[in-house]
């Protein structure tokens, strides 16, 4: 098993947005706001739109989707699902939803420094970004519920 790289993770990012945006568009002409840009920088929490409910809606649609899929058996996101790849606790089992929630906020903290804490994962050992150090998380290749055959994967 290896470690999740730095365009992988981008491409099932970007499955992510897609599938986040299809539901957040309608909401947009509910609360008549006009930008879909906004919305979507809102599903990070690092943007606001007109509508102060919006931004609160789309940010917990952001929080239930990432912590919701990553702390549930799937181990994922469907666009982690979909480049084969899972989260998981230092042990390569399943991360708690307190470890899910305290992840989708340190990936503030790596966006809001210039997305320094994303570019990490290109260049650290174990590809983790600073969220996931922050949270003690790793994305591998794998299945949801296996461990990994490589015990050193995990030291």
């Amino acid at each position: 098993m290896t470690y999740g790289g730095f365009w992988a993770r981008v491409a099932a990012y970007i499955i992510d947005v897609v599938i986040l945006m299809v539901l957040i568009v309608p909401l947009i002409f509910i609360f008549g706001t006009s930008s879909v840009e906004t919305a979507g920088m809102s599903i990070s929490a690092n943007a606001q739109s007109d509508s102060p409910l919006l931004n609160v809606v789309t940010t917990l649609i952001g929080l239930a989707y990432f912590v919701g899929f990553e702390s549930s058996s799937m181990q994922g996101t469907p666009g982690k699902r979909a480049m084969g790849l899972v989260v998981t606790d230092l042990h390569g089992r399943r991360i708690s939803i307190l470890r899910a929630i305290g992840r989708y906020f340190a990936k503030i903290l790596s966006s809001l420094i210039l997305l320094i804490g994303y570019i990490m994962i290109a260049f650290t050992e174990r590809k983790q970004g600073l969220h996931d150090i922050i949270c003690s998380t790793f994305v591998v290749h794998g299945k949801p519920g296996e461990t990994s055959t490589d015990p050193k994967v995990f030291e």
